[in-house]
């Protein structure tokens, strides 16, 4: 039995793309990649293609770009793949492509299924301070991220401070090697998958925009926790009214909760007051304890430290954040 199966891959995102570079550094390199179309990105709204596409490129693998993944099923069909793989696509794979290949389609998800289903498992463990996470190698079906388990393995999450993009890579590496050793074992047989605990089951929603607005209201661990999870976007943000008409957008990138030295009582401010901590860097009042800036962006300004954002806006201190 021919042990270097002909795969198919398919996916989008950076998570994709560490995957996809993986297999090609093996005796797995695909036959044919689909991925999204490229799309407008940044300020300035340059067209710009996928991670998966640029990956695909670098190793002169063949690609497609479909608006709606059906419309390429005669190319795949074509490519004759015994196996496809996919990670992080985007879109609902349907019946008629999981029933092309001879080894149905493995999907590589970043979460210990059945926790954390649908599109943002990575920023979910995050968001609820996970000690463990993961990865889980399915058999997909017709339903999202609920086909039968093929494998998974384990990740702690020992940095309590990791951002997404941090654990998105470290579980993207973890993910790659897993597939490299598990691709042979499906293809001769030797694993029998799992179906899934329908009773664990939990869902992840799509992480939009609007998340990345700072809500003062929440404590402080929580605002941290988001400021990690929402890194790679929408990031996070709040808004300073310097005049009655002019509010500026500030972007928090980097923080932490504020811990006092001597076991006093923590002053509290009125809610969302910016004041002064320690080495000069700003304290924000949240619904519970008190949020360290230290890093910020002014809208339209490169990032700059606490200290340096002073020295420019000093009457910043004592206002009150929308």
């Amino acid at each position: 039995m021919n042990l270097k199966p002909k795969i198919v891959f398919i996916g989008t995102p950076e998570f994709g793309a560490i995957i996809l570079e993986k297999l090609c550094k093996t005796d797995l390199k695909p036959v044919l990649v689909v991925t999204a179309p490229d799309k407008p990105a940044g300020r300035k709204q340059i067209i710009t293609p996928p991670p998966v596409k640029i990956s695909a490129q670098k190793y002169n693998i063949p690609f497609l770009q479909p608006e709606i993944l059906a419309s390429s099923k005669l190319q795949i069909t074509n490519s004759k793949p015994d196996l496809i793989i996919t990670a992080a696509y985007g879109q609902k794979i349907p019946k008629e492509i999981l029933e092309i290949p001879k080894f149905g389609c493995l999907n590589v998800h970043p979460s210990l299924l059945p926790k954390y289903r649908g599109p943002s498992p990575i920023q979910y463990a995050i968001l609820n301070g996970d000690k463990e996470t993961g990865i889980t190698v399915i058999l997909m079906d017709e339903k999202i991220d609920h086909g039968p388990i093929v494998t998974n393995s384990k990740f702690q999450i020992t940095n309590s401070r990791i951002t997404h993009e941090e654990l998105l890579k470290d579980l993207a590496d973890l993910g790659s090697k897993l597939l490299v050793e598990t691709i042979p074992k499906w293809i001769k047989k030797e694993i029998k998958p799992k179906p899934q605990d329908e009773s664990k089951a939990t869902y992840t929603k799509i992480i939009k925009k609007e998340d990345g607005e700072i809500n003062w209201k929440k404590s402080a661990e929580e605002i941290e926790r988001e400021i990690r999870a929402f890194d790679s976007w929408p990031g996070s943000w709040t808004n300073w009214q310097i005049l009655k008409n002019m509010i500026l957008k500030i972007k928090i990138l980097k923080s932490r909760i504020y811990t006092q030295q001597r076991q006093t009582k923590i002053k509290t401010f009125p809610l969302a007051k910016t004041l002064v901590v320690p080495q000069n860097e700003i304290g924000v009042q949240c619904g519970k304890n008190i949020l360290v800036v230290e890093s910020l962006q002014l809208e339209g300004k490169k990032p700059t430290t606490p200290e340096e954002f002073l020295r420019g806006h000093p009457d910043f201190i004592g206002t009150i954040l929308k």
